[in-house]
């Protein structure tokens, strides 16, 4: 702070001196050029004296190849359809990262104009922190090496599609990237895992589609 004050002083006291000079506007022109470029090599210094650039943190995010945020999840991967569970990738993990757990839910049950209840669709936890992605269809014996599973609302593990019995329903994706491993829950409920998870989250990302039956 002290070499920037410095620089100011400079700056303030040279462009008095000019502007009382002939051709003020032409020098001072000049001065503030040079000036710039002054500015732009301290500061160029400085960082180099603090360490280099800092890292720039990627947020966590959590993409589909078979629906967009927000958008209609297709009829493959719900009761309708063949109840195959979609394609799921993700990046900007952030540092420090053991494993990952993920959540599917539905807050709109029954009836998204008087909703009632949560609906659990898919509760996974410990995938390794080297993987980066769930494969179309994945059935529990591809499962990436070290991954558990949890109970969803149909009282079985593994994943259960989109079956709602009225109107158009949020179905919310959440991974979640953790500091730690967790220990064998014998397969826990949503309510279970996230009282596991307490204090270890590191960062959480949510993917969101809808359905609505015909």
């Amino acid at each position: 702070m002290a070499i920037m004050d410095s620089f100011s002083r400079e700056f303030c006291n040279h462009g008095k001196r000019l502007l009382a000079q002939p051709g003020a506007l032409w020098e001072m022109e000049g001065f503030m050029i040079r000036f710039i470029f002054s500015m732009e090599s301290l500061i160029f210094s400085l960082t180099l004296l603090a360490g280099g650039q800092k890292e720039v943190h990627m947020t966590l995010q959590l993409t589909s190849k078979n629906f967009h945020h927000q958008g209609e999840i297709p009829k493959l991967y719900t009761c309708d359809g063949k109840d195959l569970s979609p394609s799921l990738s993700w990046s900007g993990v952030p540092a420090g990262t053991k494993s990952f757990a993920l959540i599917v839910d539905d807050p709109d049950a029954p009836d998204p104009k008087a909703p009632k209840m949560t609906w659990v669709h898919w509760v996974l936890y410990n995938l390794p922190a080297t993987v980066n992605s769930l494969e179309e269809g994945i059935s529990p014996k591809n499962l990436p090496s070290g991954s558990l599973e949890g109970t969803n609302d149909w009282k079985r593990t593994g994943y259960g599609g989109p079956c709602p019995p009225i109107g158009r329903h949020r179905y919310f994706f959440k991974l979640y990237a953790l500091d730690t491993v967790l220990a064998d829950l014998r397969q826990p409920t949503k309510a279970a895992l996230e009282k596991a998870m307490s204090g270890h989250i590191l960062e959480k990302v949510e993917l969101v589609g809808t359905y609505q039956r015909n």
